[in-house]
C-alpha cells in the first residue's frame, strides 16, 4: 500500500493494531515481513507513537534478562528458585536476535539510539540479604546464560564498580554485597518504537494519532471497530480480519467490550509510581550501572528498589525509584473513572479476593503516596548515602495495571504480577495484560501470538520466522552452544561488543 493508498484509506485492513506502543509495533513489523501484501492500521489515542508506558522515562529502560533482578530468582523452601529467571532470560535473547534481524536487514539503523551496555548489578544489604545473593550467584554463575556473573563483599572492589554508592557509606555497621554482569544493557524503548512505526509508515501501514477505538464488535469473520478522533469527535468504522489490543492498561476494557470470553471475570489494579532522577553528569559519571535491590514487603515487583543509569537520545542520567503510588486511572494520560467503570459484577469477586489477600500491598502503597521529597531521598540515601536533593528532580512514572485474574468458587481472584497474552478461539483477536518485563520480551510474546492466532500459516512461515529468530524451536536454556552462537551475534550486530 502506497503513502497515497494510505492517505485515501478505505476502512477496511486485514490487521489493525490498537496503540502505537512497543508492542503493536513489534507486531506490526514482524507481520509487515511475514505477509507484505497484508494491509495494516494502527490506531493511537494519542498524539504521537510510545507516549505512554514505552515512553522512555515511564520506564526502567532495563533489559530484562534476570541478570540483576532479585525478584526473578524467589527463594522458596529454603532454595533459590532460578527458573523464573531462565525463562525471561531465553525470551530477551529473542528480542536481541530480532533486533538484530532488523539491523542486517536495513529495516532499523544505528543500534546506540535505542540500546547500549549497561552493567546489572544486585545490591545485597545485611548478612541475610548477602546470605540470598551469594547463594543466588552459586546457583546461576555456572550457568551459560548468565556469562561472566561476579560476586564481592570486599569494600575496595564494590567502591571501585559503583563509586556513587560507596561514598559515605559505613561498611563497617552495615556490610553489603554485589553481584553483577557486565554485558547487560539499557534500551530505549520509545526510540526502538518510534523506528518501528516510521519504518512501517514508509511500507504502506496507515498510522493514526489522535484516534480512539472505542467499541469492537464482531461481523461475520471479522471486526467492526468503532473509532473516534479526540480532536474532532468524528467516528469512523474500520473492518478489520484480525485485531490486536495493545492498548496498556486499557486493553482488559476494550478486550471486555470485544466480548471476549477469555477475560471473563478478569478485572485490574491499577499502580502509579515516582522516580528521583538526576542529569547531573558528575554524578552520572560515578554511577555507570543499573543496581537492582530486594522489594520491600508487601511492595509490587514493578517498585523493586533501583538506581540506574539512562541513556536516552545520547544523554544520560541516573533514575532512581520507582517510588509505589496509586491513582484510578489506568494509563497515565487516562481518566480518574477508569478504575469505577471497569467494575463489572463478573469481576466484583475477583477484586474482593485481593483485597482481602493484599493487605501488604495496600500499606505498602498507602506509606509511599503520603511519602512527602525528604522521605524519598531518604530511601535514595539507602543505595547513595550522600545524596542531596538538590541535585534530585521528581519525574512522574508510567501508570501500570496489574491483572486480577479470577479463581474457581469458592476462591476468589488473584494479583498476577507479570505478562500475559489473552487470545479469543478463533484466533481473530489477542492482547496484551500486565506489566513487566513486558517491552523487554515483546518479541517472545508476539511470536507467541502468531503460534496461536496464525497456527495454519507458521509452516509456510518458518523460513522467515528463522531469519528473525535463529534460535526458533530450540531451547537456549538446554543448548550451550546455540545460546554461544546467537549471543556472539547479537553483541556485535547491536554494538554491544566491549
Amino acid at each position: 500500500m502506497s503513502e497515497e493508498q494510505g492517505n485515501n484509506f478505505s476502512g477496511e485492513v486485514d490487521v489493525l493494531l490498537i496503540g502505537a506502543g512497543i508492542m503493536s509495533a513489534t507486531l506490526s513489523a514482524m507481520l509487515r515481513e511475514l505477509e507484505p501484501d497484508w494491509s495494516q492500521a494502527i490506531y493511537e489515542r494519542l498524539d504521537g507513537p510510545a507516549e505512554e508506558s514505552s515512553y522512555p522515562l515511564n520506564n526502567a529502560g532495563t533489559g530484562h534478562s534476570a541478570l540483576c533482578e532479585l525478584n526473578y530468582t524467589p527463594e522458596k523452601n529454603g532454595r533459590i528458585d532460578v527458573s523464573k529467571a531462565m525463562a525471561i532470560n531465553e525470551k530477551f535473547q529473542l528480542a536481541r536476535q530480532f533486533w538484530s534481524h532488523q539491523l542486517e536487514a536495513g529495516l532499523l539503523s544505528d543500534p546506540q539510539d535505542f540500546i547500549n551496555p549497561v552493567p546489572h548489578v544486585s545490591f545485597a544489604q545485611g548478612e541475610d540479604q548477602i546470605d540470598y545473593l551469594r547463594r543466588r550467584y552459586e546457583n546461576l554463575s555456572g550457568n551459560h546464560m548468565f556469562p561472566n556473573m561476579k560476586f564481592t563483599q570486599d569494600e575496595a572492589e564494590f567502591s571501585e564498580k559503583l563509586p556513587l554508592m560507596a561514598k559515605g557509606r559505613n561498611f563497617a555497621e552495615e556490610p553489603v554485597a554485589i553481584s553483577w554482569i557486565d554485558e547487560g544493557t539499557d534500551i530505549n524503548y520509545g526510540a526502538l518504537t518510534t523506528k518501528f512505526v516510521e519504518t512501517a509508515k514508509q511500507n504502506g501501514t496507515v498510522v493514526r494519532y489522535g484516534h480512539e477505538v472505542i467499541n469492537l464488535k464482531r461481523d461475520g469473520g471479522k471486526w467492526k471497530v468503532t473509532v473516534r478522533n479526540v480532536h474532532t469527535g468524528d467516528k469512523q468504522v474500520v473492518t478489520a480480519r484480525f485485531v490486536f489490543v495493545g492498548a496498556g492498561g486499557y486493553a482488559l476494557d476494550l478486550l471486555r467490550k470485544a466480548g471476549v470470553p477469555e477475560v471473563r471475570g478478569y478485572a485490574g489494579f491499577p499502580i502509579s509510581g515516582l522516580w528521583l532522577r538526576t542529569t547531573n553528569q558528575e554524578l552520572v559519571a560515578q554511577h555507570q550501572a543499573k543496581v537492582y535491590g530486594k522489594a520491600k514487603v508487601g511492595a509490587p515487583p514493578m517498585s523493586v528498589p533501583h538506581l540506574d543509569l539512562r541513556v536516552i537520545d545520547g544523554e544520560q542520567s541516573l533514575l532512581f525509584g520507582p517510588y509505589g503510588g496509586w491513582s484510578p486511572k489506568f494509563l497515565k494520560k487516562g481518566s480518574y473513572l477508569d478504575l469505577f467503570t471497569s467494575i463489572r459484577p463478573d469481576n466484583i469477586p475477583s477484586y474482593l479476593g485481593v483485597a482481602a489477600t493484599n493487605i501488604d500491598l495496600v500499606k505498602y502503597l498507602v506509606s509511599e503516596v503520603f511519602k512527602d521529597f525528604d522521605g524519598r531521598l531518604e530511601a535514595l540515601h539507602e543505595y547513595y548515602p550522600e545524596a542531596d536533593g538538590k541535585d534530585w528532580d521528581i519525574v512522574v512514572a508510567g501508570q501500570r495495571v496489574q491483572v486480577i485474574k479470577p479463581a474457581p468458587a469458592p476462591s476468589f481472584g488473584s494479583l498476577e504480577f507479570g505478562t500475559a497474552l489473552v487470545n479469543d478461539q478463533d484466533g481473530s483477536i489477542a492482547g496484551i495484560l500486565g506489566a513487566s518485563p513486558g517491552a523487554s520480551i515483546t518479541p517472545a510474546a508476539m511470536l507467541e501470538l502468531l503460534e496461536r492466532c496464525f497456527g495454519e500459516h507458521m509452516i509456510e512461515w518458518a523460513d522467515k520466522l528463522h531469519d528473525m529468530f535463529p534460535t526458533y524451536g530450540v531451547s537456549l536454556k538446554s543448548d550451550a552452544a546455540a545460546f554461544q552462537k546467537q549471543w556472539d551475534w547479537t553483541q556485535k550486530t547491536l554494538g554491544l561488543e566491549a
